[in-house]
């Protein structure tokens, strides 16, 4: 898959990343692929959840951003620990700030939002504690789809 980033995009999306990392022991990743291997993108979301062994957290906190851009299927996925914290409502609201921007085509401005969003119930539920936290997961944006169903 080539990249539908910038590579001022991806550093924006990875600065996002770690300014709401810095106050939580949270893990959020972004997730893209060009598009959608299952019918449902919650559930391509919950393979690549496991793929990144983002279970493996510490706090089971991990939060998962994925976006199939040019089948236009975006998810947002939370662990165990995330999702018993946060009010039943919160993927959906998350999710849909995203879709907000992603209408008018602003697809990092979306990601950014949903990122600070889950980074400030990251942050309430999940404190950053200097002695015990960790970076445990790559910041970086993780890439997919590039494997054609039939290989030649």
């Amino acid at each position: 898959m080539t990249s539908p980033l910038t590579p001022a995009e991806d550093a924006a999306l990875v600065a996002a990343i770690r300014a709401a990392e810095v106050q939580t022991s949270g893990e959020i990743r972004v997730h893209l692929e060009d598009t959608c291997p299952t019918p449902e993108p919650l559930d391509r979301a919950a393979q690549v959840f496991g793929e990144l062994n983002m279970h493996k957290t510490a706090a089971r906190n991990g939060v998962l951003f994925y976006l199939a851009w040019q089948s236009r299927q975006f998810a947002v996925v939370g662990d165990s620990a995330i999702n018993a914290a946060v009010p039943d409502d919160f993927w959906e609201t998350t999710k849909e700030a995203v879709l907000e921007q992603f209408r008018g085509e602003k697809y990092v401005v979306g990601l950014e939002r949903g990122i600070r969003m889950v980074g400030e119930q990251l942050k309430r539920y999940f404190p950053y504690n200097a002695a015990t936290d960790e970076n445990e997961l790559d910041d970086a944006i993780s890439f997919g789809g590039d494997k054609p169903s039939s290989d030649a």
